[in-house]
């Protein structure tokens, strides 16, 4: 297995470069190893993917404080496994190049293929499901290569044919004086081909739209704002282009009893006021069940206790976080007479005890 170099090493800044530190090593390293540059030149491509990996994470401060605390195998959880292909990073990087080098994405011909568009889903899961994770199935509908033209847009039989408009450059002169201005054929739609007999099960688009279920396991761990990114399972692409990708964004349903702060698990628990006063042992519900919790003597309001790995487990793929406890003590209310007498004998002991507390540490 290929070991991955340090994304730092790769773009040649340090730990605590800034954002115009990083952007300027990548413009140069782009610009160096960027296809159009080193046509069939393998080891240059590899270089640029590297480059615009590295970059992809630096940049982005959420994907960079991951991977510094826990490296390549912390990125996994986001759902971030690098670019396929240079025509991967310019659909990514949008027209960052022209910025760049202001001679912008690489040039295609009128019949390139295109990569597909991603898709978005927001699926719900449940606090439980959150904590431990969960392998469920989803239903998207997205557009598929169309599998009677096989995504050729014609008619079986057929094929396409050059624009008569434009004779086949996707392109028409006008002359007006002495300059002569080229634009797009109106016709073709810069195509340079047209379709006579087009495909009746997709219009000649090349694709149709269809519902697919997909499988998707969440690990244990994933919050609110998590994503998940299943690579290829976007819409399929244009002219034998690589599908896009599918980004599962995840909402974690509220839980009637815990509450989630980063790993830890937060829970009140009521306790009558002779538990605090005299102790007790108690179960306490948790993520795996019940389990004891001694309350001492004396335990006052808002004191709080700890399970120690009782909460979620780290998305990181390792360790979990505590349950806290936090003691509620209920005031008692419907006092039999019995119960008031008694606990105002109780008052009464307790105001002699104070009364011989002060006069003790005033010398009395």
């Amino acid at each position: 297995m290929t070991t991955k170099r340090d994304y730092y090493e790769i773009l040649g800044v340090g730990r605590n470069a800034d954002d115009n530190e990083i952007k300027a090593s990548y413009r140069k390293l782009a610009l160096k190893y960027h296809p159009d540059r080193n046509p069939d030149d393998k080891e240059a491509e590899e270089k640029f993917k590297e480059a615009a990996e590295a970059y992809e994470v630096l940049r982005d401060s959420e994907k960079r404080s991951i991977y510094n605390q826990y490296g390549h195998e912390g990125l996994k959880g986001t759902g971030f496994s690098g670019f396929r292909g240079s025509e991967d990073i310019f659909s990514s990087f949008g027209d960052i190049f022209d910025d760049f080098f202001g001679f912008g994405r690489r040039r295609r011909s009128r019949t390139a293929a295109r990569r597909g568009a991603d898709l978005r889903y927001d699926l719900t899961i449940s606090f439980m499901d959150a904590a431990f994770g969960i392998e469920t199935e989803i239903e998207i509908e997205k557009l598929e290569t169309c599998p009677t033209c096989e995504a050729t847009g014609c008619e079986p039989g057929t094929s396409p044919e050059d624009c008569r408009y434009c004779g086949g450059s996707g392109q028409i002169s006008r002359s007006q004086g002495f300059f002569s201005i080229r634009t797009t054929c109106p016709q073709c739609r810069g195509q340079g081909r047209t379709i006579p007999h087009p495909c009746q099960e997709c219009r000649g688009t090349g694709q149709v739209e269809r519902k697919k279920k997909v499988s998707v396991k969440m690990p244990a761990g994933v919050d609110t704002g998590s994503r998940l990114r299943l690579t290829g399972e976007g819409e399929s692409g244009a002219l034998g282009g690589p599908p896009g990708d599918l980004y599962i964004y995840v909402h974690v349903e509220p839980h009637e009893f815990f509450k989630r702060n980063n790993n830890d698990i937060i829970c009140q628990i009521p306790i009558s006021f002779i538990q605090a006063a005299l102790g007790d042992k108690i179960d306490v519900p948790t993520l795996n069940g019940k389990k004891q919790l001694n309350i001492p003597k004396g335990t006052q309001p808002g004191d709080v206790f700890r399970f120690r790995g009782e909460g979620i487990p780290s998305l990181r793929g390792y360790g979990r976080g505590d349950q806290i406890i936090q003691a509620m003590i209920k005031t008692p209310t419907g006092l039999s007479k019995k119960q008031e007498k008694l606990l105002q004998e109780f008052a009464k002991l307790e105001s002699a005890k104070l009364s011989n507390r002060i006069k003790k540490a005033f010398g009395q």
